[in-house]
């Protein structure tokens, strides 16, 4: 199966746009791991997080299974975490003057900056589950998309254990995201709002919504966080790669 290079990122990631006209899950899920690569990119994306509270600016690097993140809360210094993923692995670490200094795993749970976003959230982790399911098609946004649902595999650390995935059939880009807990209840949405073309038949996300939900209460939203990204800059990043 050939993929053309067509890449969304969510922290944030999609994927890519299959040739073939019935794509199986595996084949789609594996086209969201070619596209995490972001290998057609030299440099991070650069943003936003927003929410009622203000504006936290991020910086985001991934490269395969290795992701870098910075951010600045509070107009304070940056912060600058590492994470390595695999199907049941998940290592955080925080770049402290040069050092590399591990975390808990269960910080991958945690708001980041006070935002909607977690450190799991932004890794997008259930893009790296096995075994997943092509459950049907719909619309979204008027849009016709594959619903994908993903289980958390046994033993996995993460608040959600059910994911579900709606993928553009035609561009292959990510349109909806939804989080569930053990009792089926929804408590996490990301809606893409806009994405921007920036160069060689590559697009990547440009705003995006990420709403927390009351699981007890028919996933009613919470509190909403706007992600946003500018155009890519051709920048390194720190520490750890």
């Amino acid at each position: 199966m050939n993929f053309k290079s067509i890449v969304i990122v969510i922290a944030w990631l999609s994927v890519a746009n299959a040739e073939s006209l019935s794509p199986s899950a595996q084949q789609i899920l594996e086209g969201a791991r070619i596209s995490a690569t972001l290998t057609k990119l030299d440099g991070g994306l650069n943003g936003k997080l927003r929410n009622n509270s203000g504006s936290t600016p991020i910086t985001l690097f991934l490269k395969g299974t290795d992701i870098q993140f910075q951010f600045a809360e509070n107009n304070g210094p940056w912060r600058i975490f590492h994470m390595r993923i695999g199907e049941q692995n998940f290592n955080l670490f925080e770049i402290i003057d040069g050092k590399t200094i591990g975390f808990p795993p269960e910080k991958i749970v945690q708001p980041i900056a006070g935002t909607d976003l977690t450190y799991e959230d932004l890794a997008l982790r259930f893009f790296y589950w096995p075994n997943p399911v092509l459950e049907a098609t719909e619309e979204v946004g008027g849009q016709l998309c594959y619903k994908l649902r993903i289980d958390k595999p046994k033993g996995s650390l993460g608040r959600y254990e059910v994911v579900y995935v709606w993928v553009h059939t035609k561009f292959g880009a990510f349109m909806r995201i939804r989080g569930h807990d053990k009792s089926g209840g929804l408590v996490k949405e990301f809606e893409v709002e806009d994405i921007m073309n920036i160069g060689e038949n590559v697009w990547t996300l440009r705003k995006m919504q990420v709403a927390t939900c009351d699981p007890n209460n028919s996933g009613r939203r919470l509190s909403i966080t706007e992600v946003t990204f500018e155009n890519p800059k051709k920048v390194a990043p720190r520490g750890v790669r």
